[in-house]
Parts: structure tokens; sequence; C-alpha cells
């Protein structure tokens, strides 16, 4: 009988709780607006009243990188909150397992991209392209391409003649489009005294000769202008996937110290 004593046992670490409690908060409600974005563009484009609608589309469909993000983002911020907060080792465990593969599949990416670099690069193409055929299917996917020609000052994968495979823009007789042997507006090279997009500055470009184009469009693709923008930028990027690599590696780890800390004070209750 221990009477007139206090038992003193090991206790959860506040620091460590509310530390993971408050970062997946933050994690959970970034999920949160990324999936209600995500939501709301396909309710713009009428997906959400036509669910056969997702599949119609022939290239990639941007809304999905909300969705997914999102989705990945609510599910390990709830876990990680929920599990901290009412000191749930399940929780806690299953945030720390989903966490762990999400930097394995990474790891795994990046080893996988540096060894096959041409394989990477013809999967590349063919995603460009692709899209290329989808351009005008879907205003998400339009912008996201134009955004990637303006900002990286290309055009096509690897040139100008890729946009032959869009319908509106290929060079054939049969073609009818007034924007027929041209490209997007966002080929284009910048005027810095226009003040005024000129969405029709493209047209007719590619009936031009290559010296001529030079004038009017960017004529490098997209593809070469990504690898030299990663080369240029190869130590941010790196600096990125440390960075990121490195809180994954932290955040596990505090959720298996206070894993830890729980299941020590469960089991030191037992004795008491």
């Amino acid at each position: 009988m221990m009477s007139g004593k206090h038992y003193k046992g090991q206790e959860v670490s506040c620091c460590i709780k509310y530390f993971i409690f408050g970062f997946n908060i933050i994690f959970w409600l970034l999920g949160v607006a990324f999936l209600g974005i995500g939501l709301w563009a396909w309710s713009e484009k009428g997906v959400l009243s036509n669910i056969s609608s997702i599949t119609d589309l022939g290239g990639f469909d941007p809304v999905w990188l909300f969705l997914v993000v999102g989705g990945v983002m609510f599910i390990l911020g709830f876990a990680g909150c929920i599990g901290a907060l009412r000191e749930n080792t399940l929780l806690l465990k299953f945030f720390s397992v989903f966490l762990g593969i999400i930097f394995f599949l990474e790891l795994t990416a990046g080893v996988l991209a540096f060894v096959f670099k041409d394989w990477i690069k013809d999967q590349l193409n063919f995603f460009i392209n692709n899209n290329i055929r989808a351009y005008r299917d879907d205003i998400d996917l339009q912008n996201l391409i134009d955004f990637t020609q303006e900002y990286w000052e290309c055009c096509g994968a690897f040139g100008a003649d890729d946009w032959n495979l869009n319908i509106y823009f290929n060079c054939t007789d049969s073609n009818p489009s007034r924007e027929k042997c041209g490209v997007p507006f966002s080929c284009c090279t910048k005027d810095p005294a226009e003040d005024v997009i000129n969405t029709q500055c493209g047209y007719d470009v590619r009936a031009k000769s290559d010296a001529e184009q030079k004038t009017y469009i960017h004529v490098k693709g997209c593809v070469p202008q990504f690898e030299k923008w990663l080369q240029d930028n190869l130590t941010i990027v790196a600096g990125i996937f440390i960075g990121v690599a490195l809180l994954q590696i932290f955040g596990i780890c505090l959720a298996q110290n206070l894993v830890s800390d729980i299941e020590a004070v469960r089991a030191s209750c037992l004795f008491t």
C-alpha cells in the first residue's frame, strides 16, 4: 500500500503531441481546400452532373491533380491530427506508414527517372502530344498547356510541327479551321510594347518558312526546354526534394516517438 505517496510514471510529451496536431491540422485544411477547388472546377464543367464525362477527355484533366493531392493531404492530415489529439496509436501508426510509403515512392521515382532518362523523355513526349490532341476539349487543360509554353518559351513537345496532331491546327487540305497551319498564342514571342495579348498571333505561322517562323514563335520544343530548365535549376530542385524528404522523415520519427510515449504510459498504468 502506497498511502501518502504520489506515483509519477511516464507522460506523453505535450510538445510532440501538439506539434503534430498543429502541423497536421494545417495540412488537413489545405487538403480540404484542394478538394474543394477540384470539386468546384468539376462542377463548373458539369462533370459532377454527368460523371461519365470523366472518361470523355482524351488528355489529362488538371483537376485530377487537385483531387489526388488534396485527397492524400486530407487523409494524412486527418490521421495525424486526430491521432495526436486523441492519442490514438492506430491512426498515428497509419500516418507513419502512409507517409513512409509516399517517401519510398518518391525515392523510387527519383532513382528510376535518373536511370531511365531516355524512357522518361519518351513518356513526356507522348504525354504532351496526347494533350496537344485534346487542347480544345477542356479549358483547364488548355490553360495548363498555354502556361507551360509561355513559361518555358516553347512550342509543342519537340517543335511547332507537333501541333499537326491537333485537328484545329493541322495543315491538311481537309481542315476547315481558321487556325489551320497555326499554333496557339502561347507559342508566340511576346512584344513588350503590347499590353493586350494577341490571341491570333499564331494564325498561319507554320505556312511560313522556318526562318520566318523564328521571328513570330518559339521554335524550341517543351521537352528540351524543360531539360534545360532542370539543368539550370538543379540545385534548387534538389534542395526542394531533400527538404521535403527530411520533413517526411521528421514527421515519421515524431509520430513514432509519440506512439512509443503513449504505449509506455499505458503500460505503466497497468502496473500502478
